[in-house]
Parts: structure tokens; sequence; C-alpha cells
């Protein structure tokens, strides 16, 4: 096992590249997620809004008041 880790001396090189990756691809994960919760909660807010906006009155003559 010992062997394996240390990849043959470059071990210390491949070991931290594989952690940086990792690391970038939770990162990307993470911030995905919190993206698309801030986008939906913008989109839950904006329908909310249009749904509940008031439309202009009409008069008899087809104007708006």
């Amino acid at each position: 096992m010992a062997e394996f880790l240390s990849m043959g001396g470059y071990g210390q090189y491949v070991w931290s590249v594989f952690a940086l990756g990792v690391v970038t691809v939770v990162y990307n994960m993470v911030s995905a997620r919190m993206r698309y919760r801030t986008a939906l909660a913008n989109a839950r807010l904006h329908a909310a809004r249009f749904k509940n906006r008031r439309r202009p009155e009409q008069t008899t003559d087809g104007n708006n008041v």
C-alpha cells in the first residue's frame, strides 16, 4: 500500500493535484447549488409580485385610469 501511495516517488505531486481537483469539483457543486437556490428564490419573488400586481382600471371609453 505504501508503494502505491508513494507512486514511485511522485506521490506528493500526484496526491496534491488529486486533492486540489476534488476541492475544485466540490466548490463548483456547492457554488452552483447556491446560485440555483438564489435564482429560484428570485424567480418565485418575481412571480409573486407579477401575480399580485394591480391592473389599471379601464373607463368606458377604453382609456386606462
